[in-house]
């Protein structure tokens, strides 16, 4: 009797191991549940929403415009010159009793014309102007580069003994030069003095021939 008592407690206690065993939770639908915040957490913070519109790229401004070089500026060509577009220089020579060649060249990136007259050469304050040695005009010479141009001077043209000594001559293109320039020419005596036509040959720039 004592026997069948004791198989009878064990049965009962197997059974509700059983019974407790199916009616426990689901472990997979927990693991399931346990995995999804988990994955939510993984996904990258920067991803966009479903369905968000693309952000556009900034757009980078356009720069302006570089001002043109010094190169493409013309303002320099086709121009009358003036005594401040030349480097003017002056000579001693002793042909025909001696005189003053003087020459003229453009500047660096200059080009303009010179007159077919004579320049405007006076000494001293006192404005002691020469007059043109030459009645008829000449044609204008266009000076660009190395290319020369020379007007004589003869500085004295009297016999007496009147000169005055001078070392500069001003020198301007025509009597409306607002800038005229000095050019050293030594010690020189004046009186009465007589200028050439520009040329563009030397020989054609002696005074009095």
């Amino acid at each position: 009797m004592r026997t069948r008592r004791l198989a009878l407690t064990a049965a009962a206690v197997a059974a509700l191991a059983a019974t407790a065993t199916a009616c426990g939770p689901d472990n997979s639908d927990a693991g399931a549940t346990a995995a999804s915040p988990a994955a939510t957490a993984a996904a990258p913070t920067g991803a966009a929403p479903t369905g968000a519109a693309p952000t556009k790229a900034a757009t980078t401004p356009k720069s302006p415009a570089a001002p043109s070089s010094p190169a493409a500026d013309k303002s320099g060509y086709g121009q009358t010159c003036g005594a401040n577009d030349l480097v003017l220089g002056a000579k001693a020579e002793s042909q025909a009793g001696g005189y003053i060649l003087i020459t003229a060249k453009a500047k660096p990136g200059i080009t303009c014309t010179l007159p077919g007259t004579h320049p405007t050469i006076a000494f001293g304050s006192g404005g002691i102007e020469a007059a043109g040695a030459e009645h008829a005009t000449g044609d204008p010479i266009t000076l660009s580069g190395t290319k020369t141009a020379y007007a004589g001077v003869m500085s004295k043209t009297t016999k007496d003994n009147q000169a005055v000594e001078f070392t500069d001559a001003i020198v301007g293109i025509g009597n409306a030069d607002p800038n005229p320039a000095s050019v050293p020419v030594g010690r020189t005596p004046v009186d009465k003095p007589i200028v050439t036509n520009w040329h563009t040959l030397p020989k054609d720039a002696v005074p009095g021939i």
